[in-house]
């Protein structure tokens, strides 16, 4: 591919539109997991003796399903992420490659 073409790609709104827009979506994904992974760290160094407690008579602790919690987030974040990428990232990058498979 020529820098032509790369630089009439890169100027493309619809291109420009995907960029902007899946920039936004890592981001917030991304600080949506750091928050509940680094709560959750935050939570094990200063707040043992809550995540020690038991749950009912076993020797399960809160702890678990927290711990839990936050493994099941990070996939929920993922499909969120897959779902969205799906829905609106591959329809708009298949119009960008349509628009300019011609001059390649």
């Amino acid at each position: 591919m020529n820098k032509a073409l790369i630089e009439k790609i890169k100027n493309d709104p619809d291109f420009q539109k995907l960029v902007k827009e899946r920039t936004r979506i890592m981001i917030i994904l991304t600080l949506v997991e750091l928050v509940v992974y680094f709560g959750f760290i935050l939570l094990v160094a200063f707040n043992k003796e809550f995540l020690a407690q038991k749950l009912g008579e076993g020797v399960t602790t809160i702890g678990i399903p927290i711990g839990i919690g936050v493994i099941v987030i990070s996939f929920l974040l993922t499909g969120i992420y897959v779902y969205i990428a799906n829905k609106d990232f591959d329809e708009l990058t298949e119009k960008i490659k349509q628009k300019y498979a011609r001059e390649v």
